[in-house]
């Protein structure tokens, strides 16, 4: 955590595959940023993304370079481990950011609770709609049948 003379520094952080950078991407980071003063953004390494039964288009180091490069996020960093609350060991953020395609899943709830007792806040954001590195990837492969 950053001080700022008697104010503390509220850190936030988020992560993602960010393939096929689409303006979901931007929103998420864009809000994010809105609701702290510092953004960590976790880019989701190749091997993790394949241990998920995909394949990322854009490789690892130029996605995370692709993100380094918004003016909403301050720090990037490889996110090689789905464990939210490893990655909250190591950096101590102080507020999460997530898709609410996510929200009141088993597996968030238990880690809101989680992160509850931390002192850390998860806030869910409203997916874009109409937009998706699926939807832009499925209409790809219509394009090259």
């Amino acid at each position: 955590m950053y001080k700022r003379g008697d104010e503390k520094t509220i850190i936030g952080y988020t992560s993602g595959v960010f393939d096929l950078f689409h303006i979901g991407h931007l929103n998420l980071l864009k809000n994010a940023k809105g609701l702290c003063d510092k953004l960590i953004v976790g880019v989701t390494s190749d091997e993790l993304v394949a241990y998920k039964n995909k394949k990322a288009i854009i490789g690892h180091q130029e996605r995370m370079e692709i993100v380094r490069n918004i003016k909403f996020v301050d720090a990037v960093i490889p996110q090689n481990d789905m464990d939210k609350f490893k990655m909250w060991e190591r950096l101590k953020f102080d507020v999460m950011f997530v898709g609410d395609d996510w929200f009141e899943t088993e597996k968030w709830q238990e880690l809101d609770n989680k992160f509850k007792e931390v002192g850390v806040k998860i806030i869910y954001f409203p997916y874009t709609k109409g937009t998706s590195s699926t939807l832009i990837n499925n209409a790809l492969k219509k394009l090259r049948e």
